[in-house]
């Protein structure tokens, strides 16, 4: 059998049926290996959770790709085989993303409403930090810290407060005449309410953790080089992280004042005794 599924392949791109079984064959795999028994002609199944028969020829594709691995009588999913899956079932720009990134489903608010995004991690400067756990294995940030941290980052783009390191040729769009002078004037009003939005965040937190959360959210520098930086202890960066972003949730949510116990007399008026 196992010489059988050695002979030559074809190309898995000019056959769409080839290419349709491969991929429901690392499927199967993906959820655990499966022993291999003799089919009808051409055919070789899989017994595991569940039986399938397959073409030989897909047997041998998944193989000489590297996303199958044959020993014992059994087939199991290579390293290399979750990545083959993401990577299929997403076609156009997003393949690669999908295939080298974190994508998960979280909540944001759009347009003054609450809408489900999808969100990679791996290209958020917060993206490392989200995925650690602390001891009982619940998330380090909470969801309303790494959301703070977001928005941080979104009103820092917007205000056009990223240093330029590099020359601009696009043209000038300034509306201010010859001869008068430029600055804020030539900024647009969105990117001023975001700069303002910004400064009133960096407050809240006070000078004492804002520095971290910048660095970190809007400068995208790692906990090592920010200890490093400004000479703290190990692992102290993200405590005073989670501790800035937590302030900064309050800033963005602040939480609904207690209600006062009002003291009710029910006395008449002159309840009172007579000195």
């Amino acid at each position: 059998m196992t010489e059988a599924i050695r002979k030559p392949v074809m190309d898995k791109a000019a056959d769409p049926t080839l290419r349709r079984h491969l991929l429901r064959l690392i499927r199967q795999l993906a959820r655990g290996d499966c022993a291999i028994t003799a089919g009808e002609a051409g055919e070789i199944r899989l017994v595991g959770a569940e039986e399938r028969a397959y073409p030989e020829a897909v047997i041998a594709q998944a193989r000489s790709l590297g996303l199958a691995q044959l020993g014992d009588g059994r087939i199991a999913a290579s390293a290399a085989a979750s990545s083959f899956l993401r990577r299929a079932l997403v076609t156009g720009e997003e393949a690669f993303v999908e295939q080298h990134g974190e994508i998960v489903m979280a909540s944001a608010e759009i347009d003054g409403a609450r809408q489900p995004v999808r969100r990679n991690l791996a290209e958020s400067p917060l993206g490392v930090i989200a995925r650690m756990k602390d001891r009982d294995g619940k998330p380090f940030l909470p969801a309303e810290a790494l959301e703070a941290g977001e928005r941080l980052l979104t009103d820092f783009t917007r205000g056009q407060l990223q240093p330029r390191v590099t020359a601009s040729w696009e043209p000038r769009l300034a509306t201010r005449a010859k001869g008068t002078a430029g600055g804020q004037a030539d900024i647009a009003d969105s990117a001023i309410s975001a700069r303002n939005r910004f400064s009133r965040a960096v407050e809240a937190m006070g000078p004492e953790l804002s520095g971290v959360a910048v660095d970190v959210c809007c400068f995208a520098k790692g906990l090592e080089t920010v200890e490093r930086e400004r000479q703290w202890p190990a692992r102290s960066a993200k405590l005073m992280l989670r501790t800035a972003l937590l302030a900064l949730a309050r800033h963005y949510a602040p939480p609904a004042p207690a209600k006062r116990r009002q003291n009710h007399h029910w006395g008449a008026e002159d309840y009172r005794p007579v000195l």
